[in-house]
């Protein structure tokens, strides 16, 4: 598996990724009836931000974006996010995909990196984030609307860099 810059060519196989995600309701905030177009422009990142894709030969297996979590005061904290196509699941895709966004955000100067809105009931992804460093430094009770578990909580998780 290699991890390299999104191209415009890799949509046709981010997409579907995105979309599987966004349409179960359970991991993601984003309206499930978002468009591709939509999609686009909210998962491809300008720079400073960016916009990467893990791969394994010419199949897209999972993608990540990140940047400034907040600007003016705030900018000096990052965030990313990262989607995992359902059957590369568990084979250390997002794992990959997190240390490389932790890895370009110290590249880039940031002193820390916040997730703004982890799913309490994603347990993969709330274990893997604290694995790699991170801490729940906070939690919103019934911020989410998971579609079988009722109202469950997001978390805000935090690293310094």
């Amino acid at each position: 598996m290699q991890i390299r810059e999104f191209v415009d060519q890799d949509w046709s196989q981010v997409w579907p990724i995105i979309e599987e995600v966004i349409r179960a309701q359970e991991t993601f905030p984003y309206d499930p009836a978002m468009t591709a177009e939509q999609s686009y422009g909210m998962w491809a990142e300008a720079a400073p931000g960016r916009t990467v894709v893990a791969v394994d030969g010419t199949r897209v297996l999972g993608t990540a974006k990140m940047g400034t979590n907040r600007p003016g005061p705030g900018s000096h904290v990052s965030t990313a996010s990262f989607m995992v196509a359902a059957d590369a699941r568990g084979r250390g895709v997002g794992t990959a995909l997190c240390r490389d966004a932790v890895a370009w955000a110290r590249r880039q100067g940031y002193a820390g990196m916040q997730f703004n809105a982890v799913v309490e009931s994603n347990r993969s992804a709330v274990e893997l984030y604290r694995r790699e460093g991170f801490e729940v430094v906070g939690t919103v009770p019934g911020a989410f609307r998971h579609p079988t578990l009722g109202r469950v909580s997001l978390h805000v998780m935090y690293q310094e860099l």
